[in-house]
C-alpha cells in the first residue's frame, strides 16, 4: 500500500528561503503577525492531521467509492469523520476572512495544505477546494445578506460548496449554458435545468451544500454575456439559519470514474429550485472566474501533491527492492543483487521525479504568495506587479504541475515494475487520480491557449516581459558565481530561446492565429521548464556552501535538471515554430 508523509522540511525551505514569505508579506496589515515560526507551526500541525486522518483513507476510499441511495450520496467509511476533524480544527477556514470565522492566514498556507491533502488523499482534497472557492466568490460578489447567512457556515465547514457550470452540451464552451432562472418577485429566483460533473454535488459530510450555479435569465443576451450566477442551497435555511426545507435540487446520478472514486461527481437536476442572484445580472462568468482562477492554482497543487506522493513511494521502493547487477559488475554471481536504486536508469527516473516535484513546489508557492500580495498589499504598484505574476503563472501552475503529476505517477509505476501495475501497491491509483487534474477547471490545452492568446498580449506584453527580465536580472547577478555556472549558463541559453519564441508567437497571433494555436501547448511547456530552471537556480544558490545531506541533495538535483531536463526547452522550439499547415491541411472528416 502506498504511504504519504508531508515533506515538511522542503516546504519550509521553499517558503522561507526561496519565496521569502515573511519578507514578501511585510507591510500587509492583515498578516502583521505572520512569522516564519507561526508558519512552521501551521505546516507541522497540518502534516500531523493529514498523515493521521486522510492518508489512511486513501486506498479504502478508492476501493469503496461513493454510493447513491434514494437521492442521497454516501461517501466511503471514515470520510464524514475526517471532514469533521478537518472542520473542527479550523482548517476549512485557514485563509478565510476573520469576519466570517476564518483564521485570516495567507492564501499560500491554504495551498500548502492543498498539496498535503492531495498527496495523502486526492479525492478528499476536492471537497475543501470547492468550498473555499464558494467562500471566495461570496466574499467578492455576494450581497451582505447572503454573506451573513452562508459565509460563516461555509468557512466553518458546517456547510460545503460547489461550482455548477458544466452541462451536457456546454463543457468548456459556457456560452451554450441552458439552465434557466426566473425572478420569483420576492428577491429570489426559480432555477430549472441540469448540470453534470458537479464535484461534491451531493454527499453526507456537511449539514448543507451550497451550489453556485450559472444560469440564464429570460431576457439574457446570447452567449457568455447573458449568464448570471445564483446561490442555490440543498436545504433552505430556516429562520434561525439552520438547514430547513429541502430545495428543488437533486442528484440524479453519480459518475463512475477512472479515479478519485471517493469524490462524489454528480448529475444534478434543478426543478424550480430556489436561488438568489450573486452579483449583478449577466455577470456570472466574471464572478465565476473569482472561484475558477484560485481553483486553478489549487488544482496545480493537487498535481504537485500527486508528484510528491509518487516520488516518495518510488524512492522508498527503490531503496528496498533488489534486482540485478550494474553493468560494471556484470560478471558477478547471479545471486549478488543490488538495490534497484543503484542502477543508472532507475536513478534517472528518481532524479526526474525529484527535480520536477521540488522545482514545481517553488512555482506553486510563489504564485500563491503573490496572490496574497496582489489581494492585500497597500501599495498599488506592488499589488499590480504581484497580480501580473499570478495571471501569468496560473495557466503554468495548473497545466504544467498537473501534466507533471501524470508523468510522475506513470514513472512511479515504472520504478515498481510489474508490482506498480498491481493495485495492492497503490501506485496505479496515483495514475488514475492524477488524470482528472489535467481536465477540470479548464483542460490543459485551454490553459495553453489562455497563456498564448491572452496573457502574452495583456498590457502590451508586460506580464511575460517583466518575468523574463526578472530571470535575466538573476542571471546577470550570478554570472561571476563560478559555483553556479552549471545552471546559470544553460538557463541563460533557454531564456534566449524563450524570448525569440515569445516574439514569434505574439506575431503569429496577429498574422497567423492557427500557427499561434498550434504552438500554444509546446510554448507553455517550454516556458514552464524555464520557470522550473529558474527555481532550481535559486535553490542551488540558497544552499551554496552548505555541507548537509539536504544541501547536497539540492545541488545534485539542480545539476541533473540543468543537464538532463532544461535542454528540453531547445527541443520544443522547432515545434513552436512549425506552424499549423500540416495540422489543418486535412478536412476534419478525413481525420478518421
Amino acid at each position: 500500500m502506498a504511504t504519504y508523509k508531508a515533506p515538511v522540511q522542503d516546504m519550509q525551505f521553499v517558503l522561507e528561503r526561496i519565496v521569502g514569505m515573511e519578507q514578501r508579506l511585510a507591510g500587509i496589515e492583515r498578516f502583521s503577525e505572520v512569522s516564519d515560526d507561526l508558519v512552521r507551526g501551521v505546516v507541522e500541525e497540518a502534516a500531523k492531521l493529514i498523515e493521521g486522518s486522510l492518508a489512511p483513507l486513501n486506498a479504502s476510499g478508492d476501493e469503496q467509492g461513493c454510493r447513491l441511495e434514494d437521492g442521497q450520496v454516501y461517501t466511503p467509511d471514515g470520510f464524514p469523520e475526517a471532514w469533521r476533524l478537518f472542520s473542527e480544527g479550523g482548517w476549512s477556514g485557514l485563509s478565510q476572512s476573520e469576519e466570517y470565522g476564518g483564521q485570516g492566514l495567507p492564501f499560500v498556507l491554504s495551498q500548502v495544505l492543498m498539496e498535503m491533502m492531495a498527496g495523502a488523499n486526492s479525492a478528499f482534497s476536492l471537497y475543501p477546494l470547492l468550498t473555499a472557492g464558494a467562500c471566495e466568490a461570496l466574499e467578492k460578489h455576494g450581497s451582505a445578506e447572503l454573506q451573513a447567512t452562508y459565509s460563516p457556515k461555509l468557512v466553518s465547514g458546517q456547510w460545503s460548496g460547489t461550482m455548477c457550470l458544466t452541462e451536457p452540451q456546454a463543457g468548456s464552451d459556457l456560452a451554450q449554458v441552458k439552465t434557466r432562472a426566473e425572478d420569483a418577485g420576492d428577491g429570489s429566483y426559480r432555477l430549472n435545468g441540469g448540470k453534470i460533473f458537479i464535484t461534491g454535488g451531493e454527499h453526507d459530510m456537511a449539514e448543507n451544500i451550497i451550489h453556485l450555479v450559472l444560469a440564464r435569465l429570460p431576457d439574457a443576451p446570447a452567449g457568455i454575456r447573458g449568464i448570471s450566477m445564483f446561490l442555490v442551497p440543498k436545504f433552505l435555511p430556516d429562520a434561525d439559519g439552520n438547514p430547513g426545507e429541502r430545495n428543488g435540487v437533486n442528484c440524479a446520478n453519480i459518475e463512475k470514474k477512472m479515479g478519485i472514486h471517493a469524490a462524489s461527481t454528480c448529475v444534478l437536476n434543478f426543478d424550480d429550485a430556489v436561488g438568489w442572484l450573486v452579483g449583478e445580472e449577466h455577470q456570472g462568468i466574471q464572478n465565476m472566474f473569482t472561484m475558477m482562477n484560485l481553483a486553478r492554482l489549487g488544482v496545480g497543487n493537487q498535481g504537485l501533491g500527486i508528484c510528491e506522493a509518487a516520488t516518495q513511494n518510488a524512492i522508498a521502493y527503490a531503496l528496498d527492492r533488489k534486482q540485478g547487477r550494474p553493468l560494471a559488475r556484470k560478471g558477478e554471481a547471479a545471486t549478488d543483487t543490488v538495490l534497484i536504486a543503484e542502477h543508472p536508469d532507475v536513478r534517472r527516473m528518481l532524479f526526474t521525479m525529484k527535480a520536477f516535484t521540488e522545482g514545481g513546489r517553488v512555482l506553486a508557492y510563489e504564485a500563491a504568495a503573490s496572490a496574497d500580495v496582489a489581494a492585500h498589499h497597500p501599495d498599488d504598484e506592488t499589488r499590480q506587479k504581484a497580480q501580473d505574476f499570478v495571471d501569468l503563472m496560473t495557466p503554468i501552475c495548473k497545466a504544467w504541475l498537473t501534466d507533471a503529476g501524470c508523468e510522475l505517477a506513470g514513472t512511479g509505476v515504472q520504478v515498481f515494475g510489474g508490482h506498480g501495475f498491481i493495485r495492492e501497491h497503490g501506485m496505479e491509483q496515483f495514475v488514475r487520480d492524477a488524470r482528472i487534474n489535467t481536465l477540470y477547471e479548464g483542460t490543459n490545452g485551454i490553459q495553453a491557449m489562455d497563456l498564448v492568446a491572452r496573457k502574452l498580449k495583456l498590457h502590451n506584453g508586460r506580464l511575460i516581459n517583466t518575468y523574463l527580465d526578472d530571470i535575466a536580472t538573476f542571471i546577470s547577478a550570478e554570472k561571476g558565481n563560478d559555483a553556479l555556472a552549471f545552471i546559470v549558463q544553460p538557463l541563460g541559453e533557454a531564456l534566449d530561446g524563450l524570448r525569440e519564441a515569445t516574439e514569434r508567437v505574439r506575431e503569429a497571433l496577429g498574422s497567423a492565429p492557427d500557427d499561434a494555436g498550434a504552438a500554444a501547448y509546446d510554448y507553455l511547456q517550454a516556458l514552464s521548464l524555464l520557470a522550473v530552471g529558474y527555481a532550481w537556480a535559486r535553490m542551488a544558490r540558497a544552499v551554496q556552501g552548505e555541507d548537509t545531506a539536504f544541501a547536497r541533495s539540492k545541488l545534485t538535483t539542480a545539476r541533473f535538471f540543468a543537464r538532463r531536463l532544461l535542454p528540453r526547452v531547445h527541443g520544443l522550439l522547432p515545434a513552436i515554430y512549425a506552424g499549423a499547415d500540416e495540422l489543418m491541411a486535412l478536412p476534419a472528416d478525413e481525420l478518421a
